[in-house]
């Protein structure tokens, strides 16, 4: 048996001048060293950058709404009008608040309204629960609570956000008065896109991801990608919002199920509105685009069959962000949906 000492021996491990030098030379290892530094004073740098200006931003575009303890949790609501049920918004993923603030005003005209920040977007603080539909339906449901927001609700929900609306009516059936799913997800569309589709999907976590480790250093304001204007800004250019839009991105698949074993609404009232099949959204060929129009439109069509009281609306010229496109198309959608709920209520109070 060769002695361990032999062994690395005869490896050239205890003999470095039996073997030539793999040392590299003096001035290779100083460039090393001076662009390991540059790399160093750069990231500290751009993270100094980026610590002031989020910090501006949020010092000149003060929060609207205000923080609600939730369990020790700090979230972030805001609620305007007046009247009963009370509307709740909830975004699609990664998005916060902002993405409603079109047509908040126009909903509050005939009830109280309130957008809100998922745990760890806009506002709120980060949750150590998975970003999964089900647990955001249970941090909304004692938001709400603790805000003093009474029921019943009128829950609206867009895109992926409309995952979370059904969860909640589903945990919390007496609560919801009515639905409205603007442009929502399907918890099969990941099964019934296209590949070419899906790998946009994955192309958009890649770069998710990128976003999430170069923000801290200050890429991304740099480069243009927050989005928006200063209020955005200041709500949702940090880290953490796209550490959670990353996270929400991974979670997407086990939202999606936790959606499809939930049911039926049963007679909830409830308006499905879609967006226009004409209106491009994706960067693909025409038969691509159209094939994915027909998949989406069929999808849609079955969300209005979880309730027995569902309709649809198609909304023109709007894309996938109708309440961007065309809210008064949403609050026209919440409008009748309030109306429905508040006869219903008085309906069973005559029958008192």
């Amino acid at each position: 048996m060769i002695a361990r000492g032999a062994w690395a021996a005869h490896l050239g491990l205890l003999m470095p001048d039996a073997v030539p030098s793999s040392t590299p030379p003096h001035w290779l290892r100083g460039i090393v060293v001076v662009l390991l530094m540059l790399g160093i004073l750069a990231a500290a740098a751009g993270a100094l950058y980026e610590n002031i200006f989020e910090a501006r931003d949020r010092r000149f575009n003060p929060m609207p709404g205000r923080l609600v303890d939730v369990g020790g949790l700090k979230m972030h609501i805001d609620c305007t009008g007046e009247g009963s049920p009370a509307v709740v918004l909830d975004s699609g993923l990664g998005d916060s608040y902002i993405s409603w603030r079109k047509a908040q005003p126009l909903i509050a005209k005939f009830s109280r309204v309130c957008s809100y920040d998922r745990a760890g977007l806009g506002y709120s603080d980060p949750s150590p629960r998975p970003r999964t539909s089900k647990n955001i339906a249970e941090e909304l449901h004692g938001l709400l609570r603790a805000a003093g927001i009474a029921a019943p609700y009128v829950l609206v929900g867009h895109s992926m956000g409309g995952f979370d609306v059904r969860l909640y009516a589903s945990l919390y059936r007496s609560d919801v008065a009515g639905v409205v799913l603007v442009d929502s997800s399907h918890p099969e569309q990941e099964n019934r896109v296209s590949p070419e589709v899906g790998q946009l999907d994955r192309s958009a976590l890649r770069v998710a991801e990128l976003l999430e480790f170069t923000t801290p250093f200050g890429v991304r304001r740099l480069l243009g990608l927050c989005g928006g204007d200063a209020i955005t800004h200041a709500a949702v250019c940090n880290w953490q919002n796209a550490r959670t839009g990353v996270k929400e991105l991974r979670a997407f698949s086990e939202s999606a199920s936790e959606t499809a074993a939930t049911g039926s609404l049963g007679g909830t009232p409830l308006i499905v509105l879609s967006r226009d099949p004409h209106k491009l959204l994706h960067d693909l060929s025409p038969d691509l685009e159209k094939r994915f129009a027909d998949t989406w439109e069929k999808m849609q069509e079955e969300l209005v069959q979880i309730s027995t009281c569902g309709a649809q609306v198609i909304v023109k010229n709007s894309g996938h962000y109708i309440q961007t496109d065309q809210p008064e198309a949403v609050a026209e959608a919440a409008r009748n949906v309030v109306d429905q709920a508040r006869s219903d209520q008085a309906a069973a109070t005559a029958k008192r």
